[in-house]
Parts: C-alpha cells; sequence; structure tokens
C-alpha cells in the first residue's frame, strides 16, 4: 500500500531540484494559513456573525410585537427612535404578499445564519430578505396576518467588516514569504544547475575552460572536486594524443630514410616489395594521427545538416554515393571537424566493403538520426560490439586486403558519444550493413 502510494507521489510532484524545495517550503505555510483561517471562520467569524444576527432579529421580532399592538404613538416613536439611532428603516405595506422570487445565497455564512434566526423566531413562509440587491443594505420582510412590514438596516448589523482586513493580512504576507522563498531557492539552485551543465557539456566531449564553483560551502565542494577531475581527464587526454602525435612523427624520419636509400637500389623486385611495406606502414601512421585528433580541442557550432552532408559528399566525389536530403530544415550544435570526421569514416568504410552507399536522415522528438546503409557483405552479428574496440579487424566477412589498422570504427565511437549519441549496428535492407547513429538536438 504505502510503496503504491509512494510511487504516485513520485509522479505527481515535480522533477526539478528547486520546485521540490519551493513545496517544501511554501506547503507549510500554506497549510499553516488555511488552518488559521478555518480556525477564525469556525470559532470566532461564524460564532460573532451568528451573535450579531440573533441580536438584529431579535430587535425586529421586538418591532413586529410593537406593530401589533393599537398604540399608534408607540409605534411612532420606535420606528422613529430606530431610524435616528440605528439606521432601522421601517415600511409597513398592507394587503401585500411576499416575493416570490428567492434572494438567499445558499452558500453564504451570513445568508444562512440569518435565515436560520428568521426561521426560528417567524417559521416558514412568514419571512423574506435579500442582502444582494443594495450593496450595503439588507431588506427583510416579514408577514403578519393581514400586513407586510420591510425592514432595510446596514449589513455591517449581521457581517463583521475585518473578514476581509484578516483575509487580506493572512494572504498578503504568505505571498511575500513565498516570494522571498523563490528568490533564496532560486539562487540555491543555480550552482547546481549550472555544475548539471557543466558535466552535461564535458560528456558531451566539450572543453569547460572556466568553471567558477559558487554556492552552498558543499555545492561548492563538489563543483571544485568536478572542475580538478575535469583538469585531470584532460591532462590525461592531452598526453595520450601528445604521446600517439609524438610516436607517430618520430617513425615518419626513419621511414623517410628508408624510402632514399631504396631509391638507390637497383633490384626492383625487392623495392617493390619493400615500398609496399613502407606505404602500409605510412597509412598505419596516418591512422594512429588521425586516432590521437578526436581528442583536440574544438567548440561546438551550429551546423546545417542538409548542407553538412552535401560538403561530404562534394569531398569524396563519388558516384555510388547517394543522400536523400531531408525535407526539414534541421540544425545541430556539435564539433564540425570532429563530426565530419567520423562520417567520412563510415561512408568511406561502406564504399571499401560494398559498390553503393546511401545515407538518410530522420528526425524524431529531440534526437537527429542518421542511417548510414551499404551493400557489401555485412558483419555478422556477434561482431557489433568487437568492430568498436580499437585494432579490431574483421578476418571473416570483411576483405583481408583491405588497408586500415582497426581504428576507423572506434574513431567514429568515439566522436559519437562524446557528442551525447549513440551509433547502433545492424542488417541493411541493401543486404550489407546499416549503422544507425542518433544525436541529441
Amino acid at each position: 500500500m504505502f510503496f503504491g502510494l509512494n510511487k504516485f507521489l513520485k509522479i505527481l510532484l515535480p522533477k526539478g531540484l528547486f520546485y521540490r524545495s519551493l513545496i517544501i517550503v511554501a506547503a507549510p505555510i500554506i497549510i499553516l494559513q488555511i488552518t488559521i483561517t478555518i480556525v477564525f471562520f469556525d470559532s470566532i467569524w461564524i460564532k460573532a456573525n451568528k451573535g450579531m444576527t440573533r441580536s438584529v432579529v431579535g430587535e425586529i421580532k421586538t418591532l413586529i410585537d410593537v406593530h401589533k399592538g393599537n398604540d399608534q404613538n408607540q409605534i411612532n416613536f420606535l420606528t422613529k427612535s430606530y431610524k435616528e439611532n440605528f439606521d432601522f428603516v421601517i415600511n409597513v405595506n398592507e394587503d401585500e404578499s411576499l416575493p416570490k422570487v428567492e434572494g438567499e445565497r445558499r452558500f453564504s455564512p451570513m445568508d444562512r445564519s440569518l435565515r436560520r434566526e428568521l426561521k426560528s423566531s417567524f417559521g416558514n413562509n412568514n419571512y423574506w430578505f435579500d442582502t444582494t440587491k443594495y450593496k450595503d443594505i439588507v431588506e427583510v420582510r416579514i408577514k403578519t396576518k393581514n400586513k407586510i412590514i420591510q425592514f432595510l438596516f446596514p449589513k455591517e448589523k449581521i457581517a463583521t467588516s475585518s473578514v476581509r482586513l484578516f483575509l487580506l493580512w493572512i494572504t498578503v504576507p504568505s505571498l511575500l514569504l513565498i516570494f522571498i522563498a523563490i528568490i533564496f531557492l532560486k539562487n540555491q539552485t543555480r550552482p547546481i544547475v549550472n555544475l548539471a551543465k557543466a558535466a552535461e557539456r564535458f560528456g558531451k566531449g566539450d572543453y569547460i575552460n572556466e568553471f567558477r564553483p559558487s554556492g552552498a560551502s558543499e555545492i561548492r565542494k563538489a563543483a571544485y572536486e568536478f572542475d580538478r577531475m575535469v583538469k585531470r581527464i584532460n591532462r590525461h587526454l592531452t598526453q595520450r594524443s601528445e604521446m600517439l602525435s609524438g610516436i607517430s612523427h618520430d617513425l615518419r624520419t626513419p621511414l623517410t630514410r628508408l624510402k632514399l636509400q631504396l631509391a638507390m637500389i637497383n633490384q626492383k623486385e625487392i623495392v617493390k616489395k619493400m615500398s609496399n611495406d613502407i606505404d602500409e606502414m605510412e597509412r598505419m601512421l596516418n591512422d594512429y594521427l588521425e586516432f590521437s585528433k578526436t581528442q583536440l580541442k574544438e567548440s561546438s557550432i551550429s551546423i546545417n545538416i542538409n548542407e553538412f552532408f552535401e560538403e561530404i559528399i562534394r569531398d569524396l566525389n563519388n558516384k555510388n554515393l547517394h543522400f536523400v536530403q531531408s525535407k526539414e530544415n534541421l540544425v545541430l550544435a556539435a564539433r564540425r571537424n570532429a563530426l565530419k570526421r567520423c562520417f567520412n569514416n563510415l561512408v568511406q568504410n561502406g564504399l571499401s566493403y560494398g559498390k553503393n552507399v546511401y545515407i538518410s536522415i530522420t528526425k524524431s522528438t529531440n534526437r537527429l538520426i542518421v542511417f548510414i546503409d551499404d551493400d557489401g557483405p555485412g558483419i555478422p552479428k556477434d561482431e557489433y560490439q568487437n568492430v568498436f574496440k580499437p585494432f579490431y579487424r574483421l578476418d571473416k566477412s570483411r576483405s583481408l586486403n583491405q588497408s586500415g589498422v582497426g581504428l576507423g570504427m572506434s574513431i567514429s565511437e568515439d566522436i559519437i558519444k562524446s557528442h551525447g549519441g549513440n551509433i547502433l549496428l545492424s542488417t541493411s535492407k541493401r543486404g550489407g550493413l546499416q549503422v544507425k547513429i542518433s544525436l541529441p538536438f
């Protein structure tokens, strides 16, 4: 039972820290004010209203008793005295019936109290009143044997004037306290939001250059430790990139010397074989350098997806590359050079193992989805995860004569995941491999 209630409350309540904190602050204030208001209305206002109404009805009953007598001088004296001293206006209408239109408000405490007292004093169908016809005056009509006596008196005689003032003093301070709480909560939750945004940006591969810890001491400590972690990770990535770049660069010098020495050898068959080996080593070094470039610092910019892929197709200049342009004008915030390197790797991979490559783009609620299909031999399903490992090469479905060291798919996955996206492999309808890439807007 409690588990179901807890689950329901989790669905019902807001997810954000600011709104949850606001509920924690505002809920007790609202509950307290509602409780005070209910207690006030029940024990003070309603009882005071009831007493005032009973007093006015008692005065009306006294006047009715006087009008039932035959002493006209006494009637005139009391009528004049009540008009001058109590603001009562009394009119006597003979041969007239009570109005049929009901003037009582069913949900008004004042009307309920007046009806209850008039009914107990004069019985059913012997009275009529209206509290809405005039702004500050209540009209009451009492039926006697042969006449209707009309009473007009100020509404303040049966309704306390302090109710609105009390409600004003209850409402305004509550709203002021909630407003002050909102300002303070905004200031307290802003550092957490900034920390979450910085972590999200760093998770997508953006470099956090300036991040200033702020807020409460606990939040400052978390932000400080996050900044230290970012710097350690950046230093590690920089060292890895520099190491790969240094090794690749250093190996180019002896390869260049070998080329010069081979040019002086007369045995052409040996020279050809050794030249092929040197060329393959150069391609491997280029792949290593390409892998190290994925960690270079680059800022995110807005990219028009249709123009982006058209540029890739123009650069590759291959008639077997087919692109279905999206009808929507899709714009993505990403690191342009890294993303271009990723899609170049995937497209060239498809062209290497298949004859045709087909690129299509769709859009979901908040993600861009790119499909790259080829008509090559494909990849066995049990190898889908392995191809993303660095230096891993397939020897079964893909040709052994293809160049590369097995870093293309690893580089592509690293770039896509650094943008907060996913890359999945499946069997294409064209008979080869389908690469599905989803990137957040």
